[in-house]
């Protein structure tokens, strides 16, 4: 096992007045419980604003969770550890951010973007060795020396991306978490970094936290699914299962919304799902969906419903009885 989070919580504060006194919390998180192993994908799908990201960032622990455990390799991280392990650690699991114009330093040449990563960390003896094993990481990508000495912005939306995977498999990883890694291309480009994704994954025995809006590359990709609503799972477990027999109301109404390619097949969704998602800020006392289920009743209201069911298959649903 990679990674382990346990009992994890988010809460941004919301500041207001002359002094900037907190009057209230955003519930980002509500306690995620997620273990990602390796040689393995976890898939997160959800609306906007369901906590896919910040689940992201605090897995690579760009952020820091409000409360619970996030254990890397046995040894809880959740707060500052050793160097040894924070050294582990960052060379162990990088990240891939949506926006690869936003996350490449426009006043660096592609080669010191991915060199930069391979001098903190002190991978190389001989500048030679390193300037060799750039040039070769850029060909896994699909760009060529020539590039070393251009900007950022001399390059397309897609060649950027995959400027960011270089950068991202440089240390050899063995955990990448991809946050919307497609979603700024065009459906053209998308394909190809899909399938360069596949193929580093196979080379380099690599496990992702694929986060996307796309149900299809979703189940194109991964081995292990997760479905969010409002900083709650809902539904987890393999990802084929889920995509063939969800059970939650909300999964349900998420895969039923995806278009068929089949004319005959395509028709609107039996599920009724209304009105927009709550606000974090003041969530339903029970059950986070229970402000627009058709399904709902009285003790959906007032209690929140837990995960159940066996390790292949888990739903929080008063209704589910596996």
């Amino acid at each position: 096992m990679i990674i382990s989070l346990r009992k994890v919580k988010k809460y941004f504060p919301i500041r207001a007045g002359v002094f900037l006194q907190i009057v209230g919390w955003v519930r980002a998180l509500e306690e995620i419980n997620l273990d990602i192993n390796e040689n393995e994908t976890v898939g997160v799908v959800g609306e906007s604003g369901c906590g896919k990201t910040t689940l992201g960032r605090i897995v690579a622990r760009i952020l820091q969770p409000t409360s619970g455990r996030l254990e890397f390799q046995g040894v809880d991280v959740t707060k500052r550890s050793s160097k040894n392990i924070e050294k582990l650690f960052r060379r162990t699991v990088q990240m891939i951010f949506q926006d690869p114009f936003n996350s490449l330093d426009p006043r660096m040449t592609i080669a010191d973007v991915v060199r930069e990563p391979l001098e903190a960390h002190r991978v190389f003896e001989s500048r030679k060795e390193m300037e060799d094993y750039v040039v070769e990481l850029l060909a896994k990508v699909g760009l060529h020396r020539e590039h070393l000495s251009r900007y950022p912005h001399e390059f397309s939306g897609g060649q950027r991306q995959r400027i960011a995977i270089a950068r991202a498999i440089a240390l050899k990883p063995k955990l990448i978490v991809c946050d919307e890694p497609t979603s700024a291309l065009d459906v053209s480009v998308q394909s190809q970094i899909v399938n360069l994704l596949q193929e580093l994954r196979e080379e380099y025995n690599m496990s992702y936290l694929f986060i996307s809006h796309n149900l299809d590359l979703v189940y194109h990709m991964s081995n292990k699914l997760i479905v969010m609503y409002l900083g709650n799972v809902v539904e987890e477990g393999d990802a084929t299962e889920i995509f063939e027999n969800p059970v939650h109301p909300y999964t349900r109404a998420l895969m039923s919304a995806v278009p068929s390619w089949d004319p005959n097949q395509r028709k609107l969704s039996k599920l009724r799902l209304f009105g927009e998602p709550p606000s974090p800020v003041n969530p339903p006392i029970g059950c986070a969906f229970s402000t627009r289920c058709f399904y709902k009743f009285e003790r959906c209201k007032k209690e929140r419903p837990q995960l159940n069911g066996s390790e292949n298959h888990r739903v929080a649903c008063f209704l589910y009885k596996g």
